[in-house]
């Protein structure tokens, strides 16, 4: 083996194993309770990231809950060789955040314009304003389909940023019973967005 081979091999070999790497590629094989362990290890990474990125606490909490829901659904893309857990939702988080300041700095621009009597706009700009906002519009009625108790669970973890033994004490309740209701909000959220991407125009339709 010449050096190079050595050096890489001795990289790989050195490189700390990842502990929630087998968590999400059971999660691409819909094990709802690895989602679970997944969620609440990276949920408070990603709303930093997002908080960092955008510096607006609603906008932040809105592209987090975006991103933890991208996790879920885009788990069978993760490559553990290619890097952390933490790394991938990480890249993912700020790729979300960073599109975010582009759409909200495109509005702006259009406001400003209109202001000043210019009413032209960019065809491509008006499109991915609207692709923006449906996304949005979809989530939030995807949240709609929990039940109060669920949707209270995932706006603590999502928004808050709490891990799940912080909303048992806040709610009273046990751990294992948070976990619960996080789990299966989850899969109520899952079931949600696929039945409003089977219920959308073949052209129209996310990934």
């Amino acid at each position: 083996m010449d050096r190079g081979g050595e050096a890489r091999a001795g990289s790989t070999a050195s490189r700390p194993a990842d502990p929630l790497a087998a968590a999400v590629v059971r999660t691409a094989g819909g094990d709802r309770d690895a989602f679970a362990e997944v969620y609440e290890a990276l949920a408070p990474k990603v709303l930093g990231v997002t908080r960092a990125v955008l510096r607006n606490h609603a906008l932040a909490e809105e592209v987090a809950q975006e991103v933890m829901v991208e996790l879920w659904r885009q788990a069978a893309r993760f490559d553990p060789a290619a890097g952390s857990a933490g790394a991938w939702a990480a890249t993912i988080a700020h790729r979300r955040a960073v599109d975010r300041v582009r759409s909200v700095r495109s509005r702006e621009d259009r406001e400003d314009r209109v202001a000043a009597g210019e009413n032209r706009t960019a065809y491509d700009e008006v499109t991915e304003q609207v692709l923006q906002r449906e996304d949005e519009v979809r989530v939030r009625a995807a949240l709609g389909g929990l039940t109060e108790l669920q949707r209270e669970a995932l706006v603590l973890a999502y928004w808050g940023g709490r891990t799940s033994a912080e909303i048992s004490e806040r709610l009273g309740v046990p751990v294992p019973t948070v976990k619960t209701r996080l789990r299966d909000g989850l899969a109520r959220l899952r079931a949600e967005m696929a039945r409003q991407d089977a219920d959308q125009p073949a052209g129209r339709r996310t990934t």
